[in-house]
């Protein structure tokens, strides 16, 4: 089993990173392969709605001059996926947004191809938004027929400076217990 993550960050290693990596120990520690992709500095733009994968029906967008049909592929082949974005504005990334919007495209175009693989959102934010984000992320897995694990509390930390949010325990416990409840569900999937 494998679970693929996407930092959503335009800062490499900040503290999404760190959040995303809290949920992937107990992956790892459960013998899932785990994979995090880091979204900063990766040439990316968002759906220009020419609906080519409705009619390639190929599981790549039309539009391969970027970074996002290795997205696409990372997806295809996981079992589990993860999104991560810090709060900007009450909302994602637009990096993440454009991951969101031309995945979930392909994906419908294709029979709806991330159906029944686990999904779990991430949230950062300074201070406020954080749960907004966290809803947008959600969208992503619910329109794609996915299955959302919880923790035992909302997939979110807070945080400014590059590894501040290692000092929130409850955000970083709660990634903890995510990546636990996730690993439990990708197993009971796979047996």
């Amino acid at each position: 089993m494998k679970v693929v993550a996407f930092n959503g960050s335009a800062r490499k290693g900040g503290n999404t990173a760190a959040m995303i990596k809290a949920a992937l120990a107990p992956l790892e520690a459960e013998g899932i392969e785990t994979e995090l992709v880091e979204l900063a500095g990766k040439k990316l733009r968002g759906c220009i709605a020419c609906y080519k994968c409705f009619q390639n029906k190929d599981q790549r967008c039309a539009v391969n001059n970027d970074f996002i049909n290795d997205c696409i592929e990372k997806m295809v082949e996981a079992d589990g996926i993860i999104l991560g974005s810090p709060t900007y504005f009450a909302n994602v990334t637009t990096e993440m947004k454009a991951l969101i919007d031309r995945c979930a495209f392909v994906a419908r175009a294709n029979d709806t191809m991330f159906r029944r693989k686990v999904g779990a959102a991430v949230a950062v934010a300074r201070r406020g938004g954080a749960i907004h984000t966290f809803n947008s992320l959600n969208h992503f897995f619910f329109i794609s027929e996915m299955i959302v694990p919880g923790s035992d509390y909302w997939n979110m930390g807070f945080g400014l400076e590059k590894g501040d949010v290692t000092g929130d325990d409850e955000g970083m416990g709660t990634m903890a217990k995510l990546g636990e409840n996730m690993a439990w569900l990708l197993k009971k999937l796979h047996v």
